[in-house]
């Protein structure tokens, strides 16, 4: 049997109950203060096991798949652990991908009970989700005309404690949609077995303590932090759009709590770093820093770790919702050494691999490969396709056979390796260096460009913000482009930007075959990290303005 996650939160109600584990602001005072609400471990273990029973009470028990559309709150939490101890599999699609995505990655899960705000129930309701197989529905917070539970009903506040459901390790825990950066999302499976390993991997990794007080601006990553034994502060922002985050406010609960750990995508590491920046602010309590979702620029780097203490560190774990943490490196190791390697295109280092994930190295090809073997790994730094196995590596997506097929080799002795569908290289220290997704690797007649790596060169000009190389016609004739996001406080004229980057492109010879360079009001980026560069929408852009 797997030990359920929920397991990790009853063991510290039973160590230490009387500590936060999860705050809350929920408004302001009349001296335009913070209100915080709160759960103790105590707290969110008993109100985690009242809610278990009323599930169980109204038929939702081990395997009922429930999709969970539920802001970042106190309920979030209680609903989400309820679950877990049940044994259910919550279903968890981000909102920021549009309703239309939310609503075809329901219908792939097939939930039989919906549990959301009320907002989420009129969607549901609107645009006909998954109208068929749900059969129960539970409203977090007011409940209209649509009927079904609150999960105010739901409490049934027995004194004994509920009888945690144990999985088979290989049970389905959870379904995780992916972001669809590039592709549809799909619903990626995860087993107790690798919820587990992920704490043990987080905690060992970047030596969490069990008394820190972490600021999680993703909600799916904040769920960590009761079973890591943290205490989680949930930031007054739309998570759905971290670029657009208030710093202040971020800073405000910083200051408030005391806040050792930050978890951001860097968008918004940027844009919190640029605030304290320029502000001549300070984060003395910070003791670490985790941003992932995209490369973080050495730049992005430098301002956040020039406002830490001195001990404090920055890591940047490599991963993907089907595999994370697969790598991770330290802030300082990059400003220090690395950042020169991609100054000159030589990819982004992503570190060594975790202990116990297996990391390799393979000809890039983009049709499934029916077994393993260890004819596909390429020769020691020669870049070829990222391939994981581990305990933290999901085996299968729901429901998609053709995905499964594409992302999936069976290695023959139960094990199930992951292609990342990232492109990259080892050095000879054993770091791995990322080189961009597979799918947006330019196939030019002279050869293939490699965007992330040429990318690392130009992003050195002090007036470009961020840049992308796109491919523009048939595979394997593409012309590759650059196209390129100014500093909006860049002085100068746009005409002279565009040309000193063509000049770059002439003299470089990775770049040599660029010959065209276009800037780009703002590139699109997608909608969970506000980081990772819309590709194939800039492709298109290019050839909108050919026509």
């Amino acid at each position: 049997m797997a030990q359920n996650i929920a397991r990790h939160l009853r063991s510290m109600a039973s160590s230490d109950p009387h500590r936060r584990a999860v705050v809350c602001p929920e408004g302001r005072d009349a001296g335009g203060r913070v209100r915080y609400a709160h759960l103790t471990f105590g707290q969110l273990e008993d109100a985690s096991d009242a809610v278990a029973r009323g599930l169980n009470r109204i038929g939702i028990g081990p395997d009922t798949r429930v999709a969970l559309l539920v802001r970042p709150s106190l309920d979030f939490f209680i609903l989400t652990f309820a679950l877990a101890k049940t044994g259910a599999v919550p279903i968890v699609v981000d909102p920021g991908i549009g309703a239309q995505r939310v609503g075809r990655c329901l219908a792939e899960a097939e939930p039989e009970a919906f549990a959301g705000i009320p907002l989420a129930h009129v969607a549901r309701i609107t645009l006909g989700w998954s109208r068929k197989s749900i059969k129960t529905l539970i409203t977090v917070g007011r409940r209209f005309a649509w009927g079904g539970h609150t999960l105010a009903e739901l409490y049934d506040r027995s004194s004994e404690p509920f009888a945690i459901v144990d999985p088979e390790p290989d049970r389905c825990a959870g379904i995780f949609f992916t972001s669809g950066s590039t592709g549809p999302p799909k619903g990626v499976i995860y087993t107790q077995d690798i919820f587990a390993a992920q704490i043990e991997f987080l905690r060992d990794r970047f030596q969490v303590a069990g008394n820190e007080i972490d600021l999680p601006t993703f909600p799916p990553f904040a769920l960590f932090d009761p079973a890591l034994g943290m205490t989680a502060i949930i930031p007054d922002m739309d998570a759905s759009n971290p670029a657009r985050a208030d710093p202040d406010r971020l800073i405000e609960a910083i200051r408030d709590h005391g806040v050792t750990q930050i978890f951001g995508s860097p968008a918004l590491v940027d844009l919190l770093g640029r605030h304290v920046a320029e502000r001549g602010i300070t984060l003395p309590t910070v003791q670490r820093v985790l941003s992932a979702g995209a490369p973080v620029r050495p730049d992005v780097l430098e301002r956040i770790v020039g406002v830490l203490h001195p001990e404090a560190r920055f890591y940047t774990p490599y991963g993907a919702t089907e595999a994370l943490p697969v790598t991770a490196i330290e802030g300082r190791e990059i400003l220090s050494e690395t950042r020169f390697e991609t100054a000159r295109g030589g990819g982004v280092c992503v570190g060594e691999p975790i202990r116990q994930v297996s990391v390799k190295i393979i000809r890039i090809t983009d049709e499934p490969i029916a077994r393993w073997s260890d004819d596909w790994i390429v020769p020691p730094g020669e870049v070829g396709e990222i391939v994981v196995h581990g305990p933290i590596v999901t085996q299968a997506y729901h429901g998609r056979p053709e995905a499964n097929a594409a992302a999936k080799i069976p290695a023959g002795d139960g094990r199930m390796m992951h292609r990342m569908g990232d492109l990259g290289r080892f050095d000879a220290q054993g770091r791995l260096w990322f080189y961009g997704r597979k799918a947006h690797r330019v196939q030019t007649r002279a050869g293939v460009l490699f965007p992330v790596a040429c990318e690392g060169i130009v992003n050195e000009h002090p007036r470009v913000f961020r840049s992308a190389v796109v491919g523009v016609g048939p595979v394997g004739a593409q012309e590759p482009v650059l196209l390129v996001e100014p500093e909006k406080a860049a002085a100068g004229d746009a005409r002279d930007l565009a040309d000193d980057l063509l000049e770059l492109c002439r003299t470089h010879e990775q770049l040599a075959s660029i010959q065209r360079v276009l800037l780009h009001p703002g590139f699109p980026v997608d909608r969970r990290h506000n980081a990772k560069i819309d590709r194939p929408a800039l492709a298109e852009w290019v050839e909108q303005k050919a026509r």
